[in-house]
């Protein structure tokens, strides 16, 4: 019977060289490397929205134009009324009073109170919320499963024609100017000089005629279609190149040469292998575009006279109503922030390459 070796000068009990160490627990170092990962995002992100709210308070006070003046205009008001508005909006305090007092509402959840519509902006915003993300919503859906499809086709056979076509097409919209594209539409496919007037309304959400839940639903659809065409035209290009330039840098990688020497067709290799992989780089433009649902766009419901939050935005920088502004850019930029925030948490969980 023999006895295992043991290293001459070595304690007993010790293990030869070369032998692999004993696994330790593994659990609490990585643990603790998580969640440093965790608050370093979240602390970006509270530094951030920080940040954003300063710039807003001070860069929204820049603006020219006097808020009251712009409200009173027309109107027969004396210059102790106008004292007694900017008294009651609280723009008679210094500036630093008026930055202390907004924080303080903020920590509350108060974003303030609409010069114009003298109501508080959190009640506006939560009225134009619902259109804002249906409109926005619907459109990113639309414009990321476009330009996702259409870069995969492109990207798999970079330079033939169905690259060149998608890739010429894709720029040309992204290039053209959002607000000329929606009235183009209008002409040609709603007023009554194009080749198919009156085919779609030219504004609004719903006819006013619509009764039913039904017939809503579907004025609101058709009252939909130009807006969201106008959106998808001019955003999914993005989806696209991004995807493209992605599947083109995962064609040569050696997994996939591996998976045609096994025999897989090449329709099953782009789809079970490249793909997958090639959809990472888009996980932070998706979460991006879906933080900007909330902000909406401001230039297509503007044209289209869409009740959603980039429209309400717009009627505050007119006046220009500080209050209005203020909390709309707060909750914009909160947005972005917060999906920015997700895309960093989701990120490692999709690419263990990047896990902490």
């Amino acid at each position: 019977m023999t006895s295992d070796p043991v290293t001459p000068g070595a304690p007993a009990g010790a293990e030869a060289p070369g032998a692999p160490a004993p696994a330790g627990p593994a659990g609490p170092g990585r643990a603790g490397r998580i969640a440093r990962y965790v608050a370093g995002r979240l602390a970006t992100a509270a530094f951030s929205l920080l940040a954003v709210v300063v710039a807003g308070f001070f860069l929204f006070r820049i603006l020219p134009g006097d808020p009251v003046r712009a409200m009173t205009e027309g109107r027969e008001v004396t210059a102790e009324q106008r004292e007694e508005l900017r008294r009651q909006f609280g723009l008679d305090q210094p500036l630093w009073q008026q930055f202390l007092d907004y924080l303080t509402g903020l920590l509350r959840l108060d974003l303030g109170t609409s010069f114009q519509f003298r109501e508080p902006v959190t009640e506006l915003i939560l009225e134009r919320l619902g259109p804002t993300v249906l409109l926005a919503g619907t459109g990113t859906v639309i414009a990321a499963l476009l330009g996702l499809l259409l870069g995969v086709r492109a990207g798999w056979r970079p330079g033939g024609r169905s690259d060149r076509a998608n890739s010429a097409v894709a720029l040309f919209f992204w290039s053209v100017p959002t607000f000329w594209l929606g009235l183009l539409l209008i002409v040609a496919l709603a007023s009554g000089r194009g080749f198919m007037p009156g085919l779609f309304p030219t504004g609004g959400m719903v006819d006013p005629a619509a009764t039913g839940p039904v017939e809503t639903a579907l004025s609101t659809a058709w009252h939909m279609v130009l807006p969201i065409t106008t959106m998808v035209a001019v955003i999914y290009a993005q989806y696209l190149m991004i995807m493209r330039s992605s599947l083109m840098d995962e064609r040569g990688a050696d997994y996939l040469t591996t998976a045609r020497a096994k025999g897989l067709r090449d329709a099953l290799v782009r789809r079970r292998h490249a793909v997958p992989n090639a959809l990472l780089p888009t996980v932070t433009l998706i979460f991006l575009n879906l933080g900007q649902v909330v902000s909406g766009v401001i230039l297509v419901e503007t044209v289209f006279s869409w009740p959603g939050l980039g429209q309400l935005f717009y009627s505050g920088l007119r006046v220009p109503d500080l209050g209005l502004v203020q909390g709309l850019f707060v909750v914009f930029a909160a947005s972005v922030i917060l999906m920015n925030l997700l895309a960093d948490l989701v990120y490692p969980l999709l690419d263990p390459r990047v896990r902490p």
